[in-house]
């Protein structure tokens, strides 16, 4: 026995000796092509589930066995490089290389506006994408935030408004699409979103198009999508986590303290990415706790999420996997203010309802690609809502809904390009709330790319669609878009699209009948769905001038929409209360600018971003064709945003800056009766526009961990959403992050 075990250790000696005489070293250094500086934090990949990072001054170290490998440089905003060598046993070989700055702002690679890869700059809309370092750098963990930081967009008390053209609906319905990997995420029963449930802990990228977007994505993306893009493995194992405490600050109006002990929030996350073979898998959790700034109106949540994609062996370009999505929370949310003078942030008791949701989604998909030349695409996804409200069980609903859609792209010729595909979504509602319904949802869709000419590409896309419901059948609603995208130089992109838009009314808006304290809801199972299209022309321009790259954009745009469903306070044959009705007649003129800059002075690494939005949001009657001039409400006409941040070594320091102006229209039943105490006098004197500044500073510990501090609304700035709907005052929060 004794002597097998010398055997095995005497072998294993040997081959760790055989393996460090055929071993060989790369050494060297990444710079800056134009300015000789070092770039740190470049991947450098060598081989499958192999590769390091260049440290701070931009040096770098493989070990590896002899022989030829390909090394690939890779790093955001600069072009790939790639290096074959040949390592030679025992020997330390130097490779020194200079990247190349590029526009990568342009080049970036987006899925949402026509449902296949294609360069940003080559769209016929207007769309944004955010970056996940965004969200880190300045400790967003809610999808709303960081939806409300991005130029536009406001979201209302849970409802995101695009360019203007939503108002705000009492939280049912939403005419702004929000999808996880390009399926559909509103809940079947009040036809909102789900934001808490957003897998923020494991994105690549969220992709906004702004304007209607019926023809491709249906019912509810009638003007826009927010597509929340899951992130891939690399060949690198990645896995990423923070932990995170903050306390609020005192507000502005020290009459509105109620509390005796500070009120804190925290919030635990975590993401892991990783190969296995040919199978790509990735996990993601959040724990989120928050006491509130606002009596009775604190929140839990916990969410998990999955994804497995596995690419076959034996058919080049197939792939097929299976994602999951699960969420609970448990929250009050806030209703009625108690009254404006002492009482703005105490929540009524008689609307403080305790609320317990659970939220599953089950994704399975398969996807074949073959030569460039076509791909299909089969999705599924299965999704339950559970809602629980103990102190009120009249309101509880249990939703489940099933949508399924297939996807072909095909290149017809070298020049032109079919998209088509059908969808079903069928959903089932049990609901004291609502009452017991069921929906059914079939639609087919096409588009066409068209490249007559080099620079040149035209789209042009029809939609049929059906809806039924409880058996009853709506009409067949037919929509058209069209676009153009001509490069009139090498960074100068024009664009120009029109495109229709529909909503079907949510099952909330037909149905719900409630009241929560003094509000009384009143259910319209006749209302109309609402219309309507959007129109734009816009360009955006590369910017690549010495070290200074980025963007800027320039869009003009008119929406109109018909039958626009509003809540309006009024007598009914049921009584006093608010119903959703067919009211607004609305057009929305305005122009959009932004703008993207980044820059290296020396070892200081800037980027500039900015955005500026205009609208004049008015009624208009359908029978002249003219405009009224009475403002929509829950509109604003300017809004703007400006943020600056800075790197150096391991210092990185940014701050932002929020301006919007009043509110132009509200309903008139806040201020002519008593449901918000104080509110008319609050509004007369409050409702003036605002500025907000957030700041963050975060130092780099090492090559893994990170240490950062973030401070929103460092100005204390008193705000609101809608009325009685205080926003959070300034609050600290620390972060201590990894990545390994």
């Amino acid at each position: 026995m004794m002597r097998y075990i010398i055997t095995a250790i005497f072998l294993l000696f040997a081959s760790a000796v055989y393996s460090l005489q055929n071993q060989g070293i790369i050494r060297g250094r990444v710079t800056d092509r134009n300015s000789n500086e070092p770039l740190p934090g470049v991947y450098i990949i060598y081989g499958k589930h192999l590769g390091t990072t260049s440290d701070e001054n931009g040096l770098f170290q493989i070990n590896t066995t002899s022989g030829k490998i390909s090394v690939t440089f890779q790093f955001i905003g600069y072009e790939p490089v790639t290096k074959d060598i040949v390592i030679r046993p025992n020997d330390t070989t130097a490779l020194d290389i200079a990247m190349e700055m590029k526009i990568r702002e342009i080049d970036q690679i987006v899925v949402s506006a026509d449902k296949i890869e294609k360069r940003v700059s080559e769209l016929s809309v207007s769309m944004d994408i955010i970056k996940t370092s965004f969200l880190s750098e300045n400790h967003i963990t809610d999808a709303q935030e960081i939806i409300n930081r991005t130029p536009g967009i406001e979201v209302m008390d849970g409802q995101a408004s695009v360019r203007g053209g939503s108002g705000f609906s009492y939280g049912a319905g939403s005419r702004v699409l929000a999808l996880i990997d390009g399926l559909p995420m509103l809940s079947a029963d009040a036809g909102n979103i789900k934001w808490q449930y957003m897998p923020m802990e494991n994105l690549a990228q969220i992709e906004i198009i702004k304007g209607a977007s019926s023809v491709l994505y249906g019912s509810s993306a009638l003007n826009g999508i927010i597509n929340f893009r899951t992130a891939d493995a690399t060949n690198i194992p990645i896995t990423q986590f923070f932990t995170e405490a903050g306390i609020y600050d005192n507000p502005k109006n020290k009459k509105w303290i109620w509390w005796d002990t500070p009120r804190i929030f925290s919030t635990t996350s975590f993401s892991h990415l990783q190969k296995f073979g040919k199978t790509d898998f990735g996990i993601g959790g959040n724990l989120f706790i928050d006491e509130g700034y606002r009596r009775l109106n604190g929140e839990k949540l916990a969410r998990i999420n999955l994804k497995i994609k596995h690419f076959s062996d034996k058919i080049k370009g197939l792939n097929y996997g299976l994602s999951v999505n699960s969420g609970y929370n448990t929250k009050k949310d806030f209703v009625l203010w108690e009254d404006a003078e002492n009482g703005a942030l105490k929540q009524s008791p008689a609307t403080a309802n305790e609320y317990h949701g659970t939220f599953l989604t089950i994704d399975p998909f398969i996807s074949f690609k073959k030569s460039g030349r076509f791909q299909h695409d089969l999705k599924m996804r299965l999704q339950s809502t559970l809602n629980r409200l103990p102190e009120s069980e009249q309101n509880n609903s249990d939703a489940v809904s099933l949508y399924a859609e297939y996807q072909l792209w095909y290149r017809l010729l070298d020049i032109l390009d079919l998209t088509a595909g059908l969808s079903e979504n069928y959903s089932k509602v049990n609901s004291n709330f609502f009452g017991d319904h069921s929906g059914f949802n079939i639609a087919g869709f096409t588009q066409f790319e068209i490249r007559p000419i080099k620079r040149l590409k035209a789209v042009a896309g029809l939609r049929v669609e059906n809806y039924s419901l409880d058996g009853i059948n709506d009409k067949l609603v037919p929509i058209v878009r069209a676009g153009l995208n001509w490069q009139a130089a090498e960074f100068t992109f024009l664009r120009a699209s029109f495109g229709q838009g529909y909503r079907f009314p949510s099952i909330a808006e037909k149905f719900a009948s409630t009241t929560i304290g003094s509000i009384r809801i009143i259910p319209n199972p006749g209302i109309l769905p609402e219309s309507g299209w959007s129109t734009e022309a816009g360009i955006k321009q590369g910017i690549l001038f010495g070290n200074i790259s980025g963007q800027a954009d320039l869009s003009i745009f008119l929406l109109q929409n018909s039958n626009m469903i509003e809540y309006m306070f009024g007598l009914y044959a049921e009584g006093l209360g608010f119903r959703a009705t067919n009211v607004e007649q609305s057009r929305v003129y305005g122009l959009e600018t932004e703008l993207l800059l980044s820059r290296s002075f020396g070892k200081f690494q800037t980027v500039l971003t900015g955005g500026y939005t205009f609208t004049y949001p008015v009624e208009f009657n359908s029978r002249t064709n003219q405009n009224t001039d009475v403002y929509l409400k829950y509109r604003r006409k300017h809004s703007g945003i400006l943020s600056l941040d800075t790197r150096w070594k391991r210092l990185n320091l940014g701050v932002s800056l929020y301006i919007k102006s009043k509110i132009l229209n509200i309903d008139d039943v806040f201020i002519t009766t008593g449901i918000l105490p104080g509110f008319d006098d609050y509004w007369a004197g409050h409702n003036t526009g605002y500025g907000m500044l957030d700041a963050n500073f975060g130092f780099k510990i090492n090559e893994k961990y990170t240490l950062s501090l973030a401070v929103k609304n460092l100005t204390n700035t008193e705000y609101m959403g809608r009325p009685g709907d205080i926003q959070p005052q300034r609050n600290f929060s620390l972060r201590f992050s990894g990545k390994i």
